[in-house]
């Protein structure tokens, strides 16, 4: 197996893991920025009001891109099985 092909594989290895990772990540962002207006502009300083409301939000985000962060997952490891013969052999 070639330095080109190792290369390859783990450039789309981390491909995949940002674009699955990504709508969750930018769920919890964008909750964050509103809570964090809400606080600055009602002057509310608790710390734990900006955690609930973004662990809703991932736990939401997980329901709606779940299926679709699993099928992109299963393409990937598939496609690492599938041609394993190639990359061992």
């Amino acid at each position: 197996m070639s330095p080109e092909t190792v290369i390859g594989i783990a450039e789309r290895g981390v491909y995949i893991t940002l674009m699955v990772s990504a709508p969750l990540l930018l769920l919890a962002l964008i909750v964050g920025l509103i809570v964090s207006i809400f606080q600055a502009t009602t002057q509310i300083q608790e710390q734990t009001l900006a955690f609930i409301p973004k662990i809703v939000a991932v736990l939401v985000g997980l329901i709606f891109f779940g299926p679709w962060m699993l099928s992109q997952l299963l393409m990937f490891a598939n496609e690492i099985f599938t041609n394993l013969n190639r990359f061992v052999g």
